[in-house]
């Protein structure tokens, strides 16, 4: 046989693919504490969504994509009026959860944020239980919900525990298409096979750049980077479910395959068995809309902008020390050019809380920024130290520590104290201290869009275990609608 030709032998699916298949189609969730984290996880990130809505530069995003389309038993998007497709609901569900960089987050070799993958899942599960109501069968309930929140945040950060997708430049949002794709595959009612089959097309997308996220082109495109990956998830689960073929080797395949074009050869890998560890370790952004990598850095701003607030024009340096992944991803000099370059910056971030003893979405607006030259005067005068011991915890299993510290130095020879946050409010460690938070922020959020009763009816329900599990899907969402 000649050696010029390929060998067209159709091999068994890579075994990344099935074992994903087999998790989603197979495993019971038996833990309380990640269903209890993930009612709260919902509860936290559809709030984000709500807040986002305050800002036209997100909502210019949303509703159908010809204006006045109408889709019967359409996917509703909360806080609007939209009834849309759920391909086009998952874009405008994950672009307002993710707008304001507020939702949850989680940190290994690679990064991402895991609740992206709710867009997609609220979508199919709202769709699919209003056509099942509409043809006198049963719909989906919050607690199938949340069972594919919990194996879609496992899908998403085991693979992020050994895989670096960012040291070759792809986005993490790959990780959100995969893992929307495999859960609502499921809740469309796709077959295991099926499953694995939507898996492969997830994959041979391949993955966006992340040039998007660093100088010189950080901008907004990745606030709605995740909403693009879930709604792209789901046309791809219904399109396999209309019979669509796999690709088996897509992983593995030499010379075209994901592994040898976009992961220099290297063979992707699994740290731990799926089950429910993610869920159960996320981390919550609850004081600052910060990305994840500052908000400790914050924390100990705002601890000493008392001390300083009185000697801002007395400060001669101040000092940052960090962790590695902060240096990589948002230590910047120079100018900042739009909000999404702004929140992903150590060095304005912290400016800010010195300077104000807190951070909120509105400080990262142009209009803040070019009333306050004091940021970036501030940022001139700092340094960002890598601390060795701060970069291990970050990656230990029994930690995950995004530690941070802060110590501001005048021009008298006098400092303050050097103040170091190790785990911010939201890590597992700080749990308790933190679901108050929590509850205190989703309660906010609430309120920045309906109506006092409407707010206490979610809440009440949110609160409820057991009436929320129990809950049908399509009545949970309306609960969400503007009237």
């Amino acid at each position: 046989m000649s050696n010029n030709v390929e060998h067209n032998h159709r091999p068994r699916p890579d075994a990344l693919l099935v074992t994903i298949a087999d998790y989603v189609a197979d495993t019971v969730i038996q833990s309380d504490a990640a269903y209890t984290t993930a009612r709260l996880c919902l509860m936290d990130t559809l709030g984000c969504g709500l807040l986002a809505l305050r800002f036209p530069e997100c909502t210019k995003h949303l509703g159908p994509i010809v204006p006045g389309t109408r889709v019967a038993h359409g996917a509703r998007v909360p806080g609007t009026t939209h009834e849309l497709d759920p391909i086009t609901a998952a874009f405008n569900i994950g672009c307002m959860i993710r707008w304001l960089d507020f939702n949850d987050t989680w940190l290994a070799a690679e990064w991402g944020h895991p609740s992206d993958n709710l867009g997609g899942i609220l979508a199919v599960a709202d769709y699919v239980s209003r056509v099942a109501l509409a043809e006198g069968r049963a719909p989906l309930t919050m607690q199938d919900v949340l069972s594919a929140m919990i194996k879609a945040h496992e899908i998403q950060g085991v693979l992020a525990l050994k895989n670096s997708f960012n040291r070759v430049g792809l986005d993490h949002v790959l990780l959100v298409r995969v893992a929307t794709t495999a859960v609502v595959t499921q809740l469309l009612g796709g077959s295991k096979a099926q499953i694995i089959d939507a898996l492969s097309q997830a994959w041979v997308d391949g993955c966006a750049l992340r040039t998007y996220r660093h100088a010189p082109n950080a901008g907004s495109r990745k606030s709605w980077a995740a909403g693009d990956a879930t709604a792209r998830a789901v046309r791809l689960a219904m399109i396999t479910l209309k019979g669509e073929m796999g690709l088996p080797s897509v992983l593995s395949a030499p010379k075209w395959g994901f592994s040898d074009v976009l992961f220099k050869g290297k063979t992707l890998e699994l740290a731990q068995p799926f089950a429910s560890y993610v869920m159960e370790n996320i981390l919550f952004k609850l004081s600052f809309p910060a990305e994840f990598h500052a908000q400790t850095a914050v924390e100990c701003a705002v601890q000493l902008h008392p001390q300083v607030k009185e000697r801002i024009d007395d400060i001669a340096r101040i000092e940052l020390t960090t962790h590695e992944s902060a240096i990589r991803i948002i230590s910047k000099a120079g100018e900042l050019a739009n909000p999404a370059d702004r929140d992903h910056c150590l060095q304005y971030m912290v400016a800010v809380a010195l300077l104000f003893g807190d951070l909120v979405a509105e400080h990262y607006e142009d209009e803040f920024h070019m009333q306050e030259p004091r940021i970036d005067w501030l940022r001139d005068k700092m340094q960002v130290t890598e601390d060795p011991g701060y970069s291990a915890d970050y990656l230990q299993a029994d930690k995950r520590a995004i530690a941070n510290a802060v110590q501001v130095f005048f021009n008298d020879g006098t400092h303050t104290d050097k103040v170091a946050v190790e785990y911010p409010i939201g890590h597992r460690r700080r749990r308790a201290e933190g679901i108050p938070v929590l509850e205190q922020k989703f309660i906010r959020n609430l309120q920045t869009r309906f109506p006092p009763a409407q707010c206490q009816r979610i809440l009440s329900i949110c609160q409820d275990p057991q009436q929320f599990a129990t809950l049908a899907v399509n009545d949970f969402m309306a609960l969400w609608m503007i009237n």
